[in-house]
């Protein structure tokens, strides 16, 4: 059994002209992904727009990946919703697929106060079968906060076995709890307070100076200052907007997003493009040409 923790990419989904999903084209990028310092991938999570995937949607690709990338490395499904009957549905299709790990956020929207939360954890958790469950904190996008305490208690649940914590001023230990950060700016941090890793979105980019936080610990808070710009301009507006669009910049065809997303603007454009070009991954927009005569 793979342990939780590691660089773990929140993998795009790519998609063709016409809107479906590029199953080959997800199963081409992961490959990328694991030869760039990604030691597992997060399949169908918010960054793969999981809103605006249907069910089999999900099922099918994380199907094609574990199948084609099961081997290699973790692979963990998004099977979140704020419907425990949805999220059970969902853990159960998911762990039939033979994923490693399961990705649950909480209850968005309707809100549960404390008892109903871990209700629904306890109720999928059981759904998953023993595939283990990864509780996502993000009180951003939900609403609802876990704190340390409440974590503690779902630790207490058979089969929930880490937190991917996106609450920056929550980041901490949890007996029993496996801490995993969501955020990118919060991954040298997280290391350093005994954190096992995390879900990122950087990773796509910059994946192998990522793991070098890992491999080098003594350069880490070097490694997190030069790539902190970088980070900041794939959250210029909302994710996965940015990073689709500097995977595109980058040459690797994702394809576009499903609406209410849209493609980045011009000066959302200019700032993805920006960050890329000043950390040398792509040449400057407006640089001049190369003279013929010294190109060689």
């Amino acid at each position: 059994m793979r342990p939780l923790g590691g660089l773990l990419t929140a993998m795009v989904t790519p998609f063709r002209a016409d809107g479906r999903v590029n199953e080959e084209g997800a199963v081409a990028l992961g490959r990328h992904l694991l030869a760039n310092g990604s030691d597992g991938l997060v399949v169908c999570g918010t960054t793969g727009e999981s809103p605006t995937l249907g069910d089999d949607e999900m099922v099918s690709l994380v199907s094609v990946m574990v199948s084609e990338l099961g081997g290699e490395a973790l692979i963990a499904a998004g099977a979140g919703s704020n419907s425990t009957h949805h999220a059970c549905h969902l853990a159960e299709r998911m762990a039939a697929t033979g994923a490693d790990a399961l990705l649950s956020v909480t209850g968005y929207y309707n809100r549960p106060n404390r008892r109903g939360v871990v209700r629904h954890y306890e109720e999928v958790a059981r759904a998953a079968g023993g595939t283990r469950v990864i509780v996502y904190n993000i009180p951003s996008r939900t609403t609802v906060n876990l704190d340390p305490e409440l974590l503690a208690e779902l630790a207490q649940i058979d089969g929930i076995e880490a937190v991917k914590q996106s609450n920056t001023a929550e980041l901490q230990p949890i007996d029993g709890m496996t801490l995993l950060t969501g955020n990118d700016e919060d991954l040298a941090r997280c290391l350093d307070v005994g954190g096992a890793g995390g879900i990122h979105v950087s990773s796509h980019i910059v994946g192998a100076e990522m793991r070098r936080m890992f491999d080098e610990p003594d350069q880490r808070a070097e490694i997190h200052r030069r790539l902190s710009p970088l980070f900041a301009a794939m959250f210029c507006t909302a994710s996965p907007i940015p990073v689709k669009t500097a995977l595109n910049l980058l040459g690797h065809d994702v394809g576009g997003l499903r609406l209410p997303l849209v493609e980045a603007d011009e000066s959302e454009l200019e700032i993805i493009r920006g960050a890329l070009e000043r950390h040398g991954l792509i040449r400057p927009h407006h640089a001049p040409p190369l003279n013929p005569v010294h190109a060689a």
